[in-house]
């Protein structure tokens, strides 16, 4: 099973929780002098239930908080912090169109507060409904260039609706200065981390997800950020840790469940991870592409995904898949749908490692090597690219660097015997025949005796005068 490029789309990314602790420290100096010294003893009595539904929902009472913000409310309706509130607790408890009419209200109530204003906008991005939101979260930006919530929730946008690469890199540069400034929130870091995962730049993705994690280790969007960073890297065993972490603070979501499913088709659970897909009660835009996907790598008939093609020639998976396909029957074909699907998606390491592996196929070893060598540089932990490396360089008799790779084959995977095999003869051929016999007599102790059966032949020939040149002193 090929790894998948993630489509990612930084769902849990709630940047108004961030607006919870902000509103209840000012609030809580300032809301008394504000209403009660003014406005009489039903202000008072409106910020001091507002106070007690602060404290309930700090202790997690959600629906107490909820109950006593009414409250207040009903004493005083322009209370635009109550409303916020109110939002933040319906939020909290996953009524979204409650949350979404709260901050709307605190929002006609002092229409420049920068902090409702991102509540109301990352909501509605939350609510899909980006065009609304837009310029509520433009606004506030404006209005405070440092304004994290606000950043974080037009990422969310940005990469909903699939903005073009020039305006997710200018987003990025902006949010990256901001990472350079005092404090940034682990909202920021995810935030970042999001947008070098949308851009393909999935290693600082991690880096800036590790980043988020010093800043909060509980934070679950740069959680999410690290998960779909590992997959895309080719490490759906980190990936897992992340999701479970997620899953185990009972924060699972739409997004975590189709990371948990890309993981298992990562790791060849195709079926588990199609039962999951199909057992999600709404599935996103991203669950149902990537469902679609699956269909098309369990397809084994080339005919079927050919026809695909008619009507769509960009289709990158359908690409990828025939490029698995014809391998072994059509190599010349294999290169063509390869190197489209390559083309089509540069930045998915399943087409650049498929690529790679046509083109060793192919013979065409030093372009493979210099595209092999790239990949590594974003996946230096690939087992695939690292064999298909050691092939290529073994291919041209470049038996130094061909060690290595062999060298570090055996060290991840020591039951990959053929590896054995290849670094004995690249020992050989460098005249290291210690190292040489002592390969091959590992090799033969592995080897199946009739799937092997040419390569033990050829040991056994090799093996008497390669004794004898040890008893010689000869070779390095």
């Amino acid at each position: 099973m090929s790894f998948f490029r993630v489509v990612f789309q930084l769902r849990n990314c709630r940047p108004i929780l961030w607006c919870v602790a902000v509103v209840s420290l000012a609030l809580a100096a300032n809301a008394p002098r504000a209403f009660g010294q003014e406005n009489g003893s039903t202000d008072t009595d409106a910020v001091a239930l507002f106070n007690r539904g602060q404290d309930l929902h700090e202790k997690g009472d959600l629906k107490g908080a909820i109950d006593l913000y009414r409250q207040t409310l009903k004493l005083l309706p322009e209370f635009p912090e109550a409303e916020l509130q109110l939002g933040n607790a319906y939020l909290a408890q996953g009524n979204f169109e409650e949350a979404e009419s709260a901050f709307r209200r605190s929002v006609e109530l002092r229409e420049d507060w920068t902090l409702a204003l991102a509540c109301l906008g990352s909501i509605l991005v939350t609510n899909a409904k980006f065009a609304e939101a837009e310029p509520i979260l433009l606004k506030a930006i404006k209005l405070d260039e440092f304004n994290f919530p606000a950043y974080a929730a037009i990422t969310e946008l940005r990469i909903a609706t699939n903005a073009s690469k020039p305006v997710l890199r200018d987003l990025l540069n902006t949010i990256s200065s901001l990472t350079e400034k005092a404090k940034p929130t682990a909202a920021i870091w995810a935030s970042r981390g999001a947008l070098e995962n949308a851009l393909g730049d999935h290693s600082a993705a991690f880096s800036s997800a590790l980043r988020a994690l010093q800043v909060d280790r509980e934070s679950t969007s740069a959680m999410t950020v690290a998960a779909a960073a590992s997959l895309a890297l080719g490490d759906p065993t980190r990936a897992e840790e992340y999701v479970a972490r997620i899953e185990a603070a009972g924060r699972r979501s739409g997004t975590t469940q189709l990371l948990r499913a890309q993981i298992l088709a990562a790791s060849g659970k195709t079926d588990d991870a199609v039962a999951l897909i199909d057992a999600m009660p709404s599935k996103s835009k991203a669950a149902v592409e990537f469902r679609e996907r699956l269909r098309v790598e369990a397809t084994e008939n080339p005919a079927d995904l050919e026809k695909l093609l008619v009507a769509d020639p960009t289709d990158a998976a359908v690409l990828g898949r025939l490029c698995n396909l014809y391998r072994a029957s059509s190599p010349a074909k294999a290169m063509q749908y390869c190197r489209s699907a390559y083309e089509r998606e540069p930045s998915n390491i399943s087409h650049a490692i498929g690529f790679a592996g046509a083109l060793v196929q192919a013979k065409l070893y030093l372009q493979a090597i210099d595209l092999l060598r790239e990949i590594s540089k974003t996946s230096p932990e690939n087992s695939t690219v690292r064999a298909n490396l050691a092939t290529a360089l073994f291919q041209l008799k470049r038996y130094p660097e061909a060690k290595g790779e062999f060298r570090w084959l055996i060290e991840h995977q020591p039951n990959l015997t053929t590896a054995y095999y290849f670094l004995a003869v690249s020992h050989d051929h460098l005249n290291e025949y210690l190292d040489a016999m002592a390969n091959y007599q590992e090799y033969l102790r592995r080897a199946d005796p009739v799937k092997d059966a040419l390569e033990i032949d050829r040991i056994r020939l090799r093996l008497p005068t390669l004794q004898r040149q040890l008893d010689s002193r000869k070779g390095k």
